[in-house]
């Protein structure tokens, strides 16, 4: 295999990923149900109304209604009163049972300065996007005397504004429902500087004269976002849109809201783990206690915006006697995808919410490269610099496979007029004509599949940087110089595709062309001008890998030549 079958070939290999990738996103398109019926698995595999009697003593009983939990309609009409709450990075409004609206302070919807925060959960239908908690109460016939996310919590004392104040660590956020027999309902959500996890807990409290048991549920529910496409290569189309959840046993699993229905129900029961909402660069998700029990299931439902997704967890349950308490607390995850701040959370499986790729091995990949890249930054403070930097590294481990890559290229372009003078000698016979070459390079030890392993090896760690760029929030909207103000978009002036062109039609020229098929040669030609309209589609950071690559694979190339090929062998 000589240089040009391997270009070939991996031209070849990057259309076919384009349109593998291209028609991924048409089916991942969310198709709307016809039906308007709730379709849903609830946590005792009943699909859920009103809340039931559990089939049997300790069971788990369904949630409320889906359709009044997915509809923010519902939620208004019962004029709870709302809180905000605001933070060095949070800005939240929410109820006892709901947090309808999170903006993210420091993460700004477009580069523009002006820009609004990026808002994660949103009211309006076309957005719709909530967290939700509420209990219900085993056993209970009719009405029940439990607090649901659509009533039931007030805020406590009435304040219905909490700002964190300057050098405090955190600030809780009180609400607390008081039912019939004594049982009462304190929640606090807690905020602290710096965090995007809420903690929630709820403390049940009997001062009557009967035991009470509970369930508690929390979910999210969700109108699929409306995607802007940027080009044939925009990063939001390809990145997972979605539920994901994780359990010890089957580890991280996820759906896409067109498969929300069409894979089946979902009835898990889980220890710990966690359930959440993935979109690009942002998620949400609740993570109940480490040692807690717990049934995650899937829903979706009809609302005034479309088609509503829900995730959700019911459990633990509580047993509280006359005259006793008890607690149960969960975190919210609301905000970006930071790999340190997830990690950090020290729960199993979160940081697989960085969503990487579908494909596990390129999901390593994508972090590995994620670790160095963010090593570099830490060393450099820019990441348009980190991406070069890594490229260095990347191009340092390969060396030895490049090396002998280039050396034996420097040789074949030597002995390019004796190839020319076989190739006159035996005209259209290929067989002989290929017999006489693999003769000469066994004679000149001339390696011609030489250039073939370090470009192959080149495939995955593009694709996986590819996502890795595609997915990594901290890259967004990040600069390097000049006019790439966003590594993860494309770049605006298309100067780098046309460096990329001008490198690649350079590294063609140090290329040995003696006894290339003429089609092949043609070919070759076009080469340079493809990669470069494809690349002026592709995200800027990527694009700037490849052309430092290329570069330094030109240098290095041009160097063998002058080393080990100075002057033509003679015919």
């Amino acid at each position: 295999m000589n240089q040009t079958r391997v270009f070939l070939i991996f031209a070849w290999l990057m259309v076919a990923t384009l349109l593998w990738m291209e028609w991924g996103k048409e089916k991942a398109a969310p198709a709307e149900p016809a039906q308007t019926s709730v379709t849903t698995a609830g946590a005792n595999g009943s699909v859920p109304g009103a809340p039931t009697t559990p089939a049997a003593p300790g069971a788990v009983p369904s949630a409320p209604s889906m359709a009044a939990a997915a509809s923010p309609a519902s939620t208004a009409a019962t004029a709870v009163p709302t809180v905000t709450v605001t933070t060095d990075v949070l800005k939240v409004v929410l109820d006892g049972g709901e947090l309808r609206q999170a903006d993210l302070l420091k993460y700004p919807s477009t580069a523009d300065r002006d820009s609004a925060p990026v808002r994660v959960f949103a009211q309006d239908p076309s957005n719709y996007f909530v967290a939700q908690s509420g209990w219900v109460q085993s056993g209970a016939t009719g009405s029940q005397n439990a607090p649901t996310h659509e009533a039931g919590f007030v805020p406590e004392g009435g304040k219905t504004d909490f700002a964190l104040a300057d050098g405090a660590a955190s600030v809780d956020v009180p609400f607390v429902w008081t039912g019939a027999d004594g049982v009462s309902i304190r929640r606090i959500f807690t905020f602290t500087r710096g965090d995007y996890v809420v903690r929630v807990r709820d403390e049940v409290i009997n001062a009557g004269s009967a035991p009470w048991q509970g369930f508690i549920y929390r979910q999210l529910s969700r109108v699929p976002r409306a995607l802007v496409k940027k080009g044939p290569m925009s990063a939001e189309q390809y990145s997972f849109q979605g539920a994901a959840w994780y359990s010890s046993a089957d580890k991280y699993e996820k759906r896409k809201y067109d498969k929300f229905v069409d894979d089946g129900p979902l009835q898990k029961e889980v220890t710990g783990g966690w359930v959440g909402m993935l979109q690009h660069h942002f998620f949400s998700a609740w993570i109940p206690g480490a040692n807690d029990k717990s049934t995650f299931s899937l829903a979706t439902t009809q609302g005034p915006g479309g088609t509503q997704y829900v995730v959700r967890e019911v459990g633990p349950g509580v047993n509280v006697a006359p005259g006793a308490t008890a607690s149960t607390e969960a975190r919210l995850w609301v905000g970006p995808k930071l790999v340190k701040a997830i990690e950090a959370q020290n729960v199993p499986g979160l940081d697989r919410a960085v969503d990487f790729s579908s494909f596990s091995i390129m999901a390593t990949i994508a972090s590995w490269l994620f670790w160095v890249l963010e090593k570099i930054y830490g060393l450099v403070g820019n990441w348009g610099w980190s991406i070069v930097g890594l490229v260095l590294l990347i191009k340092l481990a390969m060396y030895p496979l490049s090396a002998a890559q280039y050396k034996s290229m420097a040789k074949m372009r030597k002995f390019q007029p004796r190839m020319a003078q076989l190739k006159e000698r035996y005209g259209d016979d290929k067989q002989k004509l290929q017999m006489a070459m693999m003769e000469l390079y066994k004679k000149e030890k001339i390696n011609p599949v030489g250039g073939c392993l370090p470009i192959l090896l080149q495939m995955p760690v593009f694709l996986a940087l590819y996502w890795m760029l595609s997915e990594s929030v901290e890259l967004r909207h990040a600069p390097w110089i000049g006019w790439i103000t966003d590594l993860t978009s494309r770049d605006p002036y298309f100067v780098l595709p046309l460096i990329n062109v001008a490198v690649m039609w350079f590294t063609q020229k140090l290329n040995p062309t003696a006894g290339m098929d003429p089609m092949q040669a043609k070919m070759m030609q076009f080469m340079p001008l493809v990669f470069g309209v494809m690349f002026a589609f592709f995200p800027a950071g990527l694009v700037l890998y490849w052309v430092t690559n290329g570069a330094l694979g030109l240098l290095q190339q041009w160097w063998m030549i002058k080393r080990y090929s100075e002057e033509p062998a003679k015919a």
